[in-house]
């Protein structure tokens, strides 16, 4: 493994931000029933007996059982998000402060914006949000209504999850329902490497990070939440596209002394999973089912989203 793929993942905490919306609005709820897949209960694979990131706490695999439960075929799409949106008012959290995190290479030249210390690629942009993903003006170019809604925190993900009649995943949750019904496998389609040039089962980056995307799997930043081929429940883009939320604390069980200490430097962040279109083999090996990250739960950037999960009465 690169030692570069060791290094924090292209994810920037937002935690030097004010703590204005660290509060809970109530949300009513939906009207409506959502479409979604139901997952089988049982005996559920998590974790990896084979960590590429150890300090990340991927291992060891564990077996756990898991209720039966339904899940979102997809990412939520800013189609959805707007639909909540119209309905509740909410605003979400990057509205409030006033900026986001984009990408150094999605940003219009003529806005000015403030780099990220050791993660210079990430950029602060004023009036970056879920409609104007790059910037101010960008929504005309960068919103798709079948795209990943992007640009929410981890309070946004749960107050859509609550309006909709659902809830946000647990890691356990979202790696049984990602698995598709394989057993220990890498991908949700097997342990077949994605490559530069011929395999793109998943939307990630190709090239040279984070200066050259050849884009040679046909998107430079999110592809339609329902794109590639899906898993074997019929879930798309479990890995690769956005980084999606969970409903757990970022934790990591090891004896390791640098994995504590990275852990205790994350006290209070959110679980997430999955990679997202920037990851990298040679940076970010985070495109896989055990793969885990952490970040501060009022956190916005271009490449997070959230899927939704109900429970399965009886």
């Amino acid at each position: 493994m690169p030692e570069d793929a060791k290094k924090s993942c292209c994810t920037p905490p937002a935690e030097h931000r004010s703590s204005v919306a660290a509060h809970d609005v109530p949300v009513a709820q939906a009207d409506r029933v959502f479409p979604a897949i139901d997952i089988p209960g049982g005996e559920a694979l998590v974790g990896t007996d084979d960590p590429q990131i150890p300090l990340d706490g991927e291992g060891p695999l564990k077996r756990v059982n898991v209720n039966p439960f339904s899940i979102g075929a997809t990412t939520v799409t800013n189609a959805e998000f707007a639909e909540f949106v119209d309905a509740t008012g909410h605003v979400t959290e990057a509205e409030k402060f006033g900026w986001s995190f984009v990408f150094w290479t999605d940003i219009p030249q003529h806005l000015r914006t403030e780099g990220v210390q050791d993660l210079e690629w990430w950029r602060r942009v004023d009036g970056a949000n879920w409609r104007n993903v790059c910037g101010p003006g960008t929504s005309g170019e960068s919103w798709k209504p079948n795209h990943p809604v992007v640009h929410v925190s981890w309070r946004d993900a749960r107050a859509y999850a609550k309006w909709a009649g659902g809830r946000l995943p647990t890691e356990v949750e979202w790696e049984h329902a990602a698995r598709g019904g394989l057993g220990d496998e890498r991908f949700p389609w097997g342990d077949l490497e994605p490559d530069d040039r011929y395999f793109h089962p998943c939307n990630i980056w190709q090239g040279n990070f984070p200066e050259v995307n050849t884009q040679s799997d046909g998107w430079k930043t999110t592809a339609p939440a329902e794109s590639f081929e899906p898993n074997g429940y019929g879930l798309y883009n479990c890995v690769g596209n956005v980084w999606e939320w969970t409903a757990d604390l970022y934790r990591v069980k090891s004896k390791n002394k640098s994995a504590k200490k990275k852990a205790a430097g994350m006290r209070g962040y959110r679980l997430l999973k999955g990679g997202s279109f920037l990851c990298h083999r040679s940076y970010c090996y985070r495109y896989r089912i055990a793969a885990r990250t952490g970040n501060t739960p009022d956190s916005t950037t271009t490449h997070q989203g959230f899927r939704v999960v109900w429970d399965i009465d009886g």
